[in-house]
């Protein structure tokens, strides 16, 4: 069975989603830690209500970024972890972590990419008035929201739509499609051709 991190920097709903998702034994893998670069994070209680490992340390704990990075790979292998899901996760991967782990480590994105990169998808595709939206789970690669899409699904944006509406069913679908995503990964059915992801088996 595949071991599972999850790296969360806040509330940790997609944290969440996915414990819930593996309470039903549906996850085809196992979290057992959980990461974060802040303390207060609420995904830390999660997992400790969970009964999963918890780790913290931020790079300001460091004398560098790359001693940031090294201890993250440290704790990785010392864990065996075959799948690194960011799930809230508000630093980048550093390259040395990001080769480590290539294609062994997936993202969720609030928009569908290559559309509205970065950190505010949800406001910035409400801003630019799109009526059509929606969530990407992505493999993590060297640039900013650039890697392998593995899933998405698209998310209607009404005339009439506040932008906490918007997020509301943005969150809704994430939480539905993440879960499905690393069960794909976990059952070992996701083949990378090119820019291409290949689902096998539906």
């Amino acid at each position: 069975m595949k071991r599972i991190a999850v790296f969360a920097s806040g509330f940790g709903s997609n944290l969440q989603a996915l414990l819930e998702y593996e309470k039903n034994n549906k996850l085809s893998g196992k979290i057992v830690l959980v990461f974060s670069n802040n303390i207060d994070a609420y995904a830390l209680r999660r997992a400790e209500k969970s009964s999963i490992k918890t780790i913290c340390f931020s790079p300001s704990d460091f004398t560098s970024r790359n001693a940031f990075d090294k201890a993250i790979i440290e704790m990785l292998e010392n864990e065996q972890i075959d799948l690194v899901v960011l799930a809230g996760y508000m630093l980048l991967a550093g390259k040395a972590l990001v080769s480590k782990y290539k294609n062994r480590m997936i993202n969720i994105h609030p928009a569908l990419l290559p559309a509205f990169k970065g950190t505010h998808g949800i406001r910035d595709a409400y801003n630019y008035g799109v009526k059509v939206t929606g969530v990407t789970v992505h493999f993590i690669d060297e640039g900013l929201d650039s890697g392998p899409v593995i899933i998405q699904e698209p998310v209607t944006v009404n005339q009439h739509d506040t932008i906490e509406m918007l997020e509301e069913k943005i969150h809704t679908a994430e939480h539905r499609l993440y879960p499905l995503a690393v069960k794909y990964f976990c059952q070992d059915r996701l083949k990378i051709v090119g820019r291409k992801v290949i689902i096998e088996g539906i």
